[in-house]
Protein backbone atom coordinates (compact mmCIF):
# COMPACT_ATOMS: atom_id res chain seq x y z
CA UNK A 1 0.00 0.00 0.00
CA UNK A 2 1.57 3.38 -1.15
CA UNK A 3 0.18 6.81 -0.25
CA UNK A 4 -2.78 8.40 -2.32
CA UNK A 5 -2.17 12.21 -3.52
CA UNK A 6 -5.01 14.74 -4.58
CA UNK A 7 -5.58 18.21 -5.19
CA UNK A 8 -8.55 20.12 -3.57
CA UNK A 9 -10.08 23.59 -3.97
CA UNK A 10 -12.24 26.40 -2.71
CA UNK A 11 -12.51 29.83 -3.39
CA UNK A 12 -8.56 30.59 -3.25
CA UNK A 13 -7.54 27.98 -0.97
CA UNK A 14 -5.52 24.95 -2.53
CA UNK A 15 -5.23 21.81 -0.67
CA UNK A 16 -2.45 18.95 -1.27
CA UNK A 17 -3.68 15.92 0.20
CA UNK A 18 -1.45 12.90 1.03
CA UNK A 19 -3.63 9.03 2.37
CA UNK A 20 -0.58 7.65 3.91
CA UNK A 21 -1.38 4.17 5.94
CA UNK A 22 -1.30 4.68 9.75
CA UNK A 23 -3.83 5.55 12.56
CA UNK A 24 -6.35 8.11 11.49
CA UNK A 25 -4.30 11.10 12.43
CA UNK A 26 -5.33 14.23 10.39
CA UNK A 27 -2.37 17.22 10.21
CA UNK A 28 -2.64 20.28 8.32
CA UNK A 29 0.47 22.31 7.78
CA UNK A 30 2.38 19.99 10.04
CA UNK A 31 -0.16 21.03 12.57
CA UNK A 32 -3.07 18.46 14.54
CA UNK A 33 -6.52 19.25 12.68
CA UNK A 34 -8.05 20.27 16.47
CA UNK A 35 -4.72 22.61 16.58
CA UNK A 36 -5.37 24.03 13.36
CA UNK A 37 -9.09 24.70 12.85
CA UNK A 38 -10.60 26.60 15.87
CA UNK A 39 -14.38 25.49 14.96
CA UNK A 40 -16.10 22.74 15.53
CA UNK A 41 -17.72 22.77 12.31
CA UNK A 42 -15.00 23.57 10.09
CA UNK A 43 -13.33 19.98 11.40
CA UNK A 44 -16.74 18.35 10.82
CA UNK A 45 -16.48 19.21 7.45
CA UNK A 46 -12.71 17.96 7.19
CA UNK A 47 -13.78 14.70 8.82
CA UNK A 48 -16.77 14.18 6.30
CA UNK A 49 -15.36 12.41 3.19
CA UNK A 50 -13.47 9.63 5.96
CA UNK A 51 -17.05 9.46 7.94
CA UNK A 52 -19.47 8.86 5.27
CA UNK A 53 -17.12 6.26 3.09
CA UNK A 54 -16.10 4.79 7.21
CA UNK A 55 -12.10 4.34 5.64
CA UNK A 56 -10.30 3.72 8.57
CA UNK A 57 -6.17 2.80 8.80
CA UNK A 58 -5.01 5.87 6.86
CA UNK A 59 -2.98 9.29 8.02
CA UNK A 60 -4.12 12.55 6.36
CA UNK A 61 -1.27 14.54 5.62
CA UNK A 62 -2.68 18.28 4.42
CA UNK A 63 -0.45 21.47 2.76
CA UNK A 64 -3.12 23.94 2.52
CA UNK A 65 -2.49 27.61 0.96
CA UNK A 66 -4.58 30.48 -0.08
CA UNK A 67 -7.96 31.60 1.43
CA UNK A 68 -9.73 31.81 5.05
CA UNK A 69 -10.07 28.57 7.13
CA UNK A 70 -13.40 28.08 5.73
CA UNK A 71 -12.20 28.07 2.28
CA UNK A 72 -8.97 25.88 3.38
CA UNK A 73 -11.46 23.38 5.28
CA UNK A 74 -13.77 22.78 2.03
CA UNK A 75 -10.51 22.51 -0.10
CA UNK A 76 -9.22 20.01 2.14
CA UNK A 77 -12.49 17.60 2.04
CA UNK A 78 -12.20 18.33 -1.56
CA UNK A 79 -8.70 16.63 -1.37
CA UNK A 80 -9.80 13.80 0.92
CA UNK A 81 -12.98 12.76 -1.28
CA UNK A 82 -10.62 13.16 -4.67
CA UNK A 83 -7.84 11.19 -2.92
CA UNK A 84 -10.22 8.44 -1.85
CA UNK A 85 -11.60 7.89 -5.32
CA UNK A 86 -7.97 6.84 -6.15
CA UNK A 87 -7.86 4.56 -2.71
CA UNK A 88 -11.14 2.86 -3.90
CA UNK A 89 -12.81 3.85 -7.12
CA UNK A 90 -15.95 1.99 -6.07
CA UNK A 91 -16.39 5.02 -3.12
CA UNK A 92 -17.01 7.23 -5.73
CA UNK A 93 -20.95 6.77 -6.53
CA UNK A 94 -21.18 7.93 -2.57
CA UNK A 95 -19.12 10.33 -2.27
CA UNK A 96 -20.65 12.02 -5.57
CA UNK A 97 -23.74 11.77 -4.32
CA UNK A 98 -23.15 13.69 -1.27
CA UNK A 99 -21.46 16.20 -3.08
CA UNK A 100 -17.65 16.12 -1.90
CA UNK A 101 -16.63 15.31 -5.18
CA UNK A 102 -17.88 18.92 -7.03
CA UNK A 103 -15.28 21.69 -7.39
CA UNK A 104 -17.52 24.62 -5.85
CA UNK A 105 -17.40 27.28 -8.56
CA UNK A 106 -18.41 30.29 -6.31
CA UNK A 107 -15.03 32.82 -6.28
CA UNK A 108 -15.18 36.49 -5.49
CA UNK A 109 -16.29 38.71 -8.38
CA UNK A 110 -13.33 41.13 -9.72
CA UNK A 111 -13.50 44.81 -9.26
CA UNK A 112 -14.69 46.75 -12.41
CA UNK A 113 -13.81 49.74 -13.45
CA UNK A 114 -15.82 53.28 -12.60
CA UNK A 115 -17.37 50.92 -9.50
CA UNK A 116 -15.97 50.89 -5.63
CA UNK A 117 -16.30 47.14 -5.50
CA UNK A 118 -17.53 43.88 -7.64
CA UNK A 119 -21.15 45.62 -7.62
CA UNK A 120 -21.41 48.62 -5.13
CA UNK A 121 -21.61 51.92 -7.05
CA UNK A 122 -20.58 55.32 -6.18
CA UNK A 123 -23.20 56.71 -4.05
CA UNK A 124 -25.64 58.75 -6.25
CA UNK A 125 -26.70 62.44 -5.78
CA UNK A 126 -29.50 63.92 -7.29
CA UNK A 127 -28.49 67.32 -6.36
Amino acid sequence: MSDFNAVGRRKSAVARVRLVPGDGKIVVNHRDLDNYFGLETLKMTVRQPLVLTNVNGFDVMVNVTGGGLTGQAGAIRHGISRALCKLNPELRPELKKAGFLTRDPRMKERKKYGLKAARRAPQFSKR
